[in-house]
């Protein structure tokens, strides 16, 4: 049997699109490769930018910073001295990159300038801190990444 070039040709376009085809069905239904979104309610967190944005714009207006540090114990937030701790409200938020699930926060609680958030609760890896905080109903934002 002799074959043409035309049939050649149409063979080699239905093997490419089979395989084109296999390459989407495997993408798309592969639990392994499922990615979920930053955030389930981006809407929401747009029309809270310009807060977040004020809100970072007064921590950098302090004279003295947060400052994180990684101890034995965990990781430390330092307070500013000038600031009551009983007067500070507000939330830390610990957003892990590559897993949600591992994602948690907790709410300010302080007797003290100093925040201690435990080794249990972080593993190793890359780790993005919020502390969203308010002190005599003035908000402020610190967000750092860090690597544990």
């Amino acid at each position: 049997m002799k074959m043409n070039w035309g049939t050649g040709l149409v063979i080699g376009m239905l093997l490419f699109i089979s395989f084109i085809l296999f390459f989407v069905i495997t993408m798309s239904t592969d639990k392994k490769y499922s990615y979920d979104l930053v955030t389930e309610e981006y809407y929401k967190k747009e029309m809270e930018l310009q807060d977040n944005i004020d809100a970072q714009q007064n921590s950098a207006a302090m004279t003295t910073q947060i400052i994180g540090v990684h101890t034995k114990e965990g990781y430390l937030l330092q307070f500013p001295n000038e600031y009551e701790p009983e007067k500070i409200s507000g939330k830390v938020f610990l957003y892990r990159p590559s897993n949600k699930q591992l994602d948690f926060d907790f709410p300010i609680e302080m007797s003290n300038s100093h925040l201690l958030i435990p080794n249990k609760r972080l593993l190793d890896g890359r780790w993005n801190i919020t502390v969203d905080w308010e002190y005599n109903h003035k908000r402020f934002r610190y967000k750092k990444s860090i690597t544990y």
